[in-house]
């Protein structure tokens, strides 16, 4: 017999399937109904959690798998307050449809973790969903899965999902729903011994409402949140199962690859098709605006072809551009530019004290993903097909539809696991996509599968923004910090959260500064926080010094007694035994940065190798996030965050010469080796404070932790970022 499955979704029985979840917690969502009966598929309707009548429970989840572990979690999540049977629990990613839009993102954000109150729930709840609808979100990015689709999203559908099951059984026993308890996937009558699974009960549970309001679960009623289950991706990754976007294979499957201007926004203006046209294999030459293509039967052929090309492309006043004359023109416009303020408190300027300053700079830096850009599409009878790893499915069929001028309904995209995202899979301009369109429309009906080079994946990222501050702040005679000013380039299109400080200071002027560039950028691990984070504690260490007071110290009588910040710096210093005696040619730096509502500490301990680089070797890191859903996956990203922070922080920069990227790959960009990751010793404190994110929280400390190190060592002042042939007594850089 075929498995049925009742999904928790609208609370209406559509083709034999339960409709009952997240929306009608609040209220009924006409347009989530109607979606729902448009699907022919049982398991694409609107809700969250599908319950079939073998017991497996499956968790829809609009979220990609980067390899962050984040299904699992969320649903565990899910699982948690449904009281599943963990090993029937399933976690697929959810369709590129809007019945799957993502409105918890939206209302995280917008509310900034903060749920709207009971009685506005249902209607905000609504309006949510329409922004999500309208905005296509499906977002994977900004540490928002766990803290805001699963603790404002799949606890409640799954609480919804209990209740619903325990009502179905009280119905059929004739007892009431108070006598009945959940657990491991049933529903059970203690009185008479009886008990129901969850597959029995989901078709007579179809048949009721959803509750207005579901109760969530106290933390100390958790049973599964806060174990460390084995991740349900894993098995079909160590077996190969797991398919990325480049292992796309579909018959007939053809092969691009692409070469854009190197200046980006330059055009291209001719090119001899005849040297690829010669290599056998080769299928066609397209020309685009940008760039021009090569299609074959496979991709060591287009890449011979593509090779064999000289294109010509528009040269204009940025093919002058370098990483200096970028540089000139941010601390030109910091000297005078106008600006927006961005914060302001009591009135910096006119505090009396000693002024002290100091600019510092962080360069452009790739994404470097182990799987380069790549998408497969197929135009066939007015219709587009596309397969490809993208941190957001929903808004990338609405980028594919706009760019092929189809509507959404001839539109379909199947996501696919992504092998590493870091934000350059979620850039709105997606020039690949754009592209792909194109070819497939030339070789139309045949499938063809574009893959950009490495070399083009670094010539045409959408980088970290480079970034250039200039800081003064004024001390009184106590060493208290009285003023912060803070001037600051920048970066239109992103989210810019990482300026605000966590210490207590009275006057502060926070002015952001716009100075456009050519050079495309977009959101990178943890956004502005990877640049303000270097910012911010580093220049504290420097009013440290100033000061007079050790730099540990110097934090604490900043920051609010009692608050989740001192606790988190304290514990930090504990575990690395801050102040004690290290070995010779070793010291410690600290930094403290809150980002996407967690708390890190972190201490390193570096010294100086012979050839005058900074030597990691061991990270303290200390983090509250509220608290922890999975321990080991909560670890992972933490740790991940502190390499990819080491290995930007010590090595990694895109420079510009003659308008274009001079980096063509990982040879001139070097990032972290196995051998060079330290000790990483983590520690997660329960706070109050409300859930907060992982995948990023731990990069931000990393460079100004180091950089503090490095002057705790030499005596000189790290400014700018990596940090390059570091040396004793030298002047500030």
């Amino acid at each position: 017999m075929k498995r049925r499955t009742w999904l928790i979704g609208t609370g209406a029985i559509l083709g034999g399937a339960l409709g009952v979840g997240v929306l009608g917690v609040a209220g009924r969502d006409a347009y989530f109904g109607r979606r729902a009966r448009q699907m022919a598929k049982p398991a694409l309707l609107g809700g969250w959690i599908g319950i079939a009548t073998d017991d497996v429970v499956t968790v829809y989840v609009p979220h990609s798998d980067m390899g962050q572990g984040s299904l699992t979690a969320l649903a565990m999540m899910a699982a948690e307050e449904l009281d599943a049977d963990w090993k029937q629990v399933r976690a697929e990613q959810a369709p590129a449809d809007p019945a799957f839009a993502n409105r918890y993102f939206i209302e995280g954000f917008l509310l900034k973790g903060r749920q709207a109150p009971g009685f506005a729930r249902g209607g905000a709840l609504l309006a949510f969903g329409e922004i999500g609808r309208l905005a296509h979100m499906q977002v994977t990015g900004g540490s928002a899965s766990v803290r805001f689709t699963g603790q404002m999203g799949l606890r409640a559908a799954g609480a919804a999902a209990r209740e619903m099951l325990a009502q179905a059984a009280a119905a059929q026993w004739g007892v009431p729903r108070a006598e009945l308890t959940t657990q491991a996937g049933t529903v059970r009558h203690a009185a008479s011994g009886r008990s129901l699974r969850y597959g029995e009960l989901a078709l007579r549970a179809a048949e009721s409402g959803a509750p207005g309001q579901v109760a969530l679960k106290q933390r100390s009623e958790f049973r599964l949140v806060g174990t460390a289950p084995p991740r349900l991706d894993i098995p079909a990754k160590v077996t190969g199962r797991a398919q990325y976007g480049i292992d796309v294979s579909l018959p007939g499957m053809l092969v691009a690859t692409v070469k854009a201007s190197p200046v980006h926004g330059e055009k291209l203006v001719q090119v001899d098709e005849a040297p690829a046209i010669a290599v056998r294999g080769v299928r066609k030459v397209v020309k685009l605006p940008e760039a021009v293509a090569v299609v074959a039967d496979g991709y060591w052929a287009a890449r011979t072809g593509l090779d064999a090309l000289k294109p010509q492309f528009s040269s204009g006043p940025n093919a002058q551009v370098t990483s200096d004359t970028i540089a000139g023109r941010f601390n030109a416009a910091l000297d005078g530019g106008e600006g927006k303020s961005v914060h302001a408190a009591g009135d910096a300027a006119r505090v009396k004290g000693t002024r002290f300053s100091a600019t510092y700079a962080v360069p452009f830096l790739h994404h470097a993903t182990m799987e380069p850009i790549n998408v497969t599409a197929q135009w066939q009878d007015g219709k587009l097909k596309a397969w490809g790893s993208e941190q957001d499915a929903l808004g990338a069929r609405a980028n594919l539809a706009d760019v092929s001028g189809l509507p959404m309904a001839d539109v379909q995209f199947t996501p696919m696991s992504v092998g590493g995202g870091f934000g350059r899979r979620s850039a709105p301009k997606k020039d690949h996509l754009a592209q792909a369109v194109a070819i497939a429309k030339v070789v139309a009906p045949a499938p063809v599968k574009l893959i950009w080079s490495r070399e083009e994946d670094f010539a045409q990222g959408a980088y970290r923004p480079a970034v250039t501050t200039r800081i003064e702040a004024t001390l009184d005679d106590a060493g208290q910090v009285q003023a912060w000013q803070q001037r600051f380039i920048d970066t239109p299109e992103l989210i810019n959260e990482g300026f605000p400080l966590p210490y207590a200071i009275a006057n502060q002027s926070m002015v952001a500064v716009p100075v456009p560039t050519h050079v495309r950028y977009g959101a990178w691990r943890s956004v502005a926080h990877s640049q303000h984070g270097f910012f911010t504690e580093s220049f504290i260490d420097e009013l440290a010094e100033a000061a007079r007071q050790d730099p540990l110290e110097f934090r604490r009588r900043h920051l609010p007694p009692g608050s989740r910040h001192l606790r988190v710096l304290d514990e930090a210093a504990r575990r690395a035994a801050w102040g004690a005696p290290l070995p010779a040619g070793h010291a410690h730096g600290i930094a403290l940065v809150e980002s996407f509502g967690s708390v890190v500490a972190e201490v390193i301990e570096a010294s100086l190798d012979p050839g005058g680089l900074p030597a990691v070797h061991k990270v303290t890191a200390v983090v509250d996030c509220g608290y922890v859903v999975h321990a080991d996956t909560a670890a992972q990203q933490v740790q991940g965050g502190i390499i990819m922070g080491l290995s930007a922080a010590l090595g990694e920069a895109i420079t510009i010469k003659d308008g274009a990227v001079a980096q063509h790959s990982f040879p001139d960009y070097p990032i972290l080796r196995m051998n060079q990751v330290p000790a990483i010793d983590i520690t997660f404190v329960e706070s109050d404070g409300p859930l907060g994110g992982l995948g990023e929280v731990g990069l931000p400390p990393v460079a100004p932790a180091l950089a503090n190190a490095m002057h705790a060592l030499t005596g000189r002042r790290m400014r700018s970022l990596p940090l390059r042939g570091v040396r004793k007594d030298a002047s500030p850089a």
